[in-house]
């Protein structure tokens, strides 16, 4: 039995990038004290992400990192024998910028993602990733995805499908931008974003660690809702609405064992039926 220690970050982190490096290894080293195993942050998590959907501010874009660079360089140094997501705006060779997720440990970079689905006018401030990767970490076989990424089935399915137990979902989530609610909780987003966590985990029987920005930025009101899914789908913790860490101890491989022991979704999967109808 190999029991180890799942934390999702729920927090504010705005353009401010000093301290948002400050904010991340501030909390690294904390959980790393506390025993946490794999630590998951939010997406943008290093300089803020955009403020507006649909007409987002060309003068005020997320600084755009290099995955070589000093601000990842400080995350790796805290993280020491911890596993650490955390989202960032990744620099294009050819200029621009991609919304990018980077799993590290102290000896470096284990793995990277680039969000491949944009919603409304993200494009116009990121490109888009072509992609999906799954690779090895000290707490098990992983991959990740970026907020809208995890709306779609087949995102996680790509995860799963490459022997992924655990899937870490960075998010920088806000409430509905055309209804929102006047308490978040009632809000639809908040609504969906448990909904396709609890989904994505059920229907692959994996583990999904979800993370959340939390605050406001520009005129999106980050939801919060950090938790840790287990392979059927339940809620094991959660930070709600409010920032901090969602935090439970699990043996992966064991629940993921449990949860395919009779019906096992990856195995009786009928791929040759699933074409468009005539």
């Amino acid at each position: 039995m190999t029991v180890v220690t799942l934390a999702a970050v729920a927090a504010h982190f705005g353009r401010d990038l000093p301290r948002c490096v400050e904010k991340v290894v501030g909390i690294t080293a904390a959980a790393r004290q506390d025993g946490v195993d794999l630590l998951v942050f939010p997406d943008a998590c290093l300089g803020g992400y955009i403020g507006d959907f649909r007409a987002p501010d060309p003068e005020d874009p997320p600084p755009a990192l290099d995955p070589d660079g000093p601000e990842i360089a400080a995350v790796i140094a805290a993280a020491g024998p911890m596993t650490v997501c955390l989202g960032y705006a990744e620099a294009s060779v050819g200029g621009g910028r991609y919304n990018a997720a980077i799993c590290v440990t102290g000896d470096g970079v284990l793995g990277t993602h680039r969000k491949v689905h944009q919603p409304a006018g993200e494009a116009l401030t990121y490109l888009a990733g072509d992609g999906f990767s799954v690779f090895d970490t000290p707490v098990g076989r992983l991959g990740m995805l970026i907020d809208y990424d995890k709306t779609f089935p087949e995102a996680a399915r790509a995860l799963a499908a490459a022997d992924a137990h655990i899937i870490a979902a960075l998010s920088a989530w806000p409430a509905s931008i055309t209804d929102r609610a006047s308490r978040l909780p009632a809000d639809r987003q908040s609504r969906l974003f448990d909904l396709y966590d609890c989904a994505r985990a059920a229907e692959n029987q994996v583990v999904v660690v979800s993370s959340n920005q939390t605050g406001v930025m520009g005129n999106l009101r980050f939801l919060g809702q950090a938790k840790v899914v287990g392979p059927g789908g339940d809620i094991l913790a959660t930070t709600r609405a409010k920032g901090g860490l969602a935090k439970v101890a699990i043996d992966v491989e064991a629940e993921v064992g449990r949860a395919r022991k009779v019906l096992n979704h990856l195995a009786e999967l009928r791929p040759d039926t699933y074409r468009s109808p005539l």
